[in-house]
């Protein structure tokens, strides 16, 4: 099983950034959910291309800012 990696980048103005490494397709809003809920509205959310991608296939970098 690949390495999964959520990384948390705290902004000066509050915001928070969240990217996520090592997960395919919707597995990653699957997984950062719970986060995402306990730390706030999310704002904006751009995925990647590997967020197209089947499970088999790539993994996904995902960003989403929280506030």
């Amino acid at each position: 099983m690949p390495q999964r990696t959520v990384r948390f980048r705290i902004r000066q103005d509050g915001l928070v950034e969240e990217t996520v490494e090592g997960v395919s397709g919707q597995a990653c809003h699957q997984l950062t959910k719970h986060l995402e809920d306990a730390l706030g509205v999310v704002e904006h959310v751009e995925p990647t291309a590997e967020a197209y991608l089947s499970p088999q296939e790539q993994p996904l970098s995902n960003h989403a800012e929280i506030t």
